[in-house]
C-alpha cells in the first residue's frame, strides 16, 4: 500500500475553526508529526483522539524528515501539522514536502485557518496583490538586506512578530521604508482578537510606552505607485509607427496612438505623413 503524507491546518486560536475533514484526517493516519507535540496533545484531548506523535520542527528537519519519508514509503500514512494553522507556511513543513516530492510521496492537504489570510481580510488594506514576508530575521546583516529589497515593494506586505520583539521591528520597518499606512493584528480568533489600524510612525510612539502582548501579524502599505511621466509627442509617434508595422493604416495608428497617450491625433497624423 502506498504511504503519503497529509498536511492538516490547524486552529490559530478558537479549536471551533478545527474542521469535520481535518477531525477525520487525524482518526485516520497512523502518525501524526508536529512542531510541538505538546501543543498538539492538547488539541488531540480536546477531540479525543489518541495517535503516535513524533516531533518535527526547525533543528530536527533534516534527520526526521528522512525517517518520516521512509515510514510513507513503507506505506505509512503520516499527517503533519503545525503549532497552529497551515504547516509549510513559514514553517519547517515546506522542507518536507519538499522532500516528498523528490522522493514520489503523493502529498495532500486539509486546508484550515491562516493568520495571514485572516488578518489581511481584517485589515482592510489593498488585497488584490500581496506578499508574505515572514518573520525578519534576528541577523543584523540579513534583517537590513530583507528590508532593503523591499524599500520599492509596491504590493501589501505581510509580516508576523513576537511581541518582544515588536518595538525593533516597527521601528527598523519605519526607518526603512519610511511611514506607512499599517494594520497590527493580534490574538486572531481568540477572546482578545483585536485590529489596530494606524501607521508605523504611530505604532512605534504607541509601542514606545505600552507593552505589546499577544502574537502578532503586520500589514503594511506598499510603497507609492510613481505616476509615469506624460507621454510626449515624439511618444505617440514611435507608438503609432509600431501600429503601422503591425499593419494599421496611417490614420487608424494615429487615432490609437492618440486614444493612448491624450496626443492629439492631427498632430501625431501630420508628424507621420512628414516622415
Amino acid at each position: 500500500m502506498q504511504g503519503r503524507l497529509t498536511l492538516v491546518g490547524t486552529p490559530i486560536g478558537n479549536l471551533s475553526d478545527f474542521s469535520p475533514r481535518a477531525l477525520e484526517a487525524l482518526r485516520e493516519c497512523d502518525l501524526i508529526a508536529a512542531e510541538d507535540t505538546r501543543v498538539t496533545l492538547r488539541l488531540l484531548n480536546h477531540f479525543g483522539i489518541k495517535k503516535p506523535l513524533i516531533s518535527y520542527f526547525e533543528h530536527n528537519k533534516r534527520e526526521k524528515g528522512e525517517q518520516l519519508c521512509a515510514r510513507m514509503e513503507a506505506g505509512e500514512h503520516i499527517v503533519l501539522v503545525s503549532d497552529a494553522g497551515m504547516p509549510a507556511i513559514s514553517d519547517p513543513g515546506e522542507d518536507l514536502v519538499r522532500l516528498c516530492r523528490e522522493k514520489g510521496i503523493p502529498v495532500g492537504c486539509v486546508p484550515g485557518p491562516s493568520a495571514v489570510i485572516t488578518a489581511l481580510a481584517l485589515s482592510g488594506m489593498p488585497a488584490g496583490r500581496f506578499t508574505f514576508e515572514g518573520f525578519l530575521s534576528v541577523s543584523k546583516r540579513s534583517r537590513r538586506e530583507h528590508l532593503q529589497a523591499i524599500r520599492h515593494e509596491p504590493r501589501t506586505m505581510i509580516f508576523y512578530e513576537a511581541p518582544h520583539k515588536l518595538p525593533y521591528t516597527l521601528a527598523d520597518l519605519l526607518d526603512t521604508l519610511g511611514d506607512r499606512p499599517l494594520a497590527l493584528c493580534r490574538e486572531l480568533t481568540k477572546l482578545h482578537e483585536e485590529v489596530i489600524t494606524t501607521t508605523l510612525s504611530q505604532a512605534v510612539e504607541r509601542f514606545r510606552e505600552e507593552a505589546p502582548r499577544g502574537e502578532f501579524v503586520l500589514i503594511v502599505g506598499g510603497a507609492p505607485v510613481q505616476e509615469a511621466a506624460p507621454a510626449t509627442l515624439e511618444d505617440a509617434v514611435a507608438m503609432a509607427q509600431d501600429y503601422i508595422e503591425e499593419g494599421l493604416s496611417v490614420s487608424e495608428a494615429a487615432k490609437r496612438a492618440a486614444a493612448e497617450t491624450k496626443i492629439k491625433k492631427s498632430e501625431i497624423y501630420r508628424l507621420l505623413v512628414e516622415d
